[in-house]
């Protein structure tokens, strides 16, 4: 993949973003750190407030109520993570912070991130890689975008 130079790279998963620019040229990517993003990964009773739900059923003979299953709450504040993401991406398209963005995510992330982007983002999309980065050095990055040898999983 070539990645012309001021490149804007988004490498995200559900708890952390890093936006990354393309300081080099398509012949010799060298990506730097523009920013970053990281929620705090809050523990199970800082999110729940009540127990399990209940399901009504109708009465009667042996009808009982069933508890509903529990949501997973840390699923929603990752899936929530990555809509603010998108707005701010968005945002940034609309401002003409970038002219070309390549993005790096896992497929939960990625499948958040699609439906949100404004069509003056998905019209910048030079390319997409599906795969969870954000705990890899940008040496990784860098090979991965480059189409090198994959970086260990």
């Amino acid at each position: 993949m070539t990645v012309p130079h001021d490149t804007l790279v988004l490498v995200a998963d559900g708890r952390k973003a890093l936006f990354l620019r393309n300081r080099g040229d398509e012949q010799q990517i060298d990506l730097r750190t523009a920013s970053h993003r990281e929620r705090a990964d809050r523990k199970d009773g800082d999110i729940k407030t009540d127990a399990a739900g209940r399901s009504a059923r109708p009465s009667g003979a042996g009808a009982s109520q069933d508890t509903m299953e529990e949501p997973d709450f840390h699923q929603q504040e990752e899936d929530r993570f990555a809509r603010d993401l998108s707005e701010k991406v968005n945002a940034m398209a609309l401002a003409g912070e970038f002219h070309d963005l390549v993005v790096v995510a896992p497929a939960r992330t990625m499948g958040e991130l699609r439906p949100l982007w404004h069509k003056e983002v998905r019209s910048r999309i030079a390319g997409e890689h599906v795969k969870e980065m954000t705990d890899r050095p940008i040496s990784d990055i860098e090979a991965l975008l480059v189409g090198d040898a994959a970086p260990p999983s």
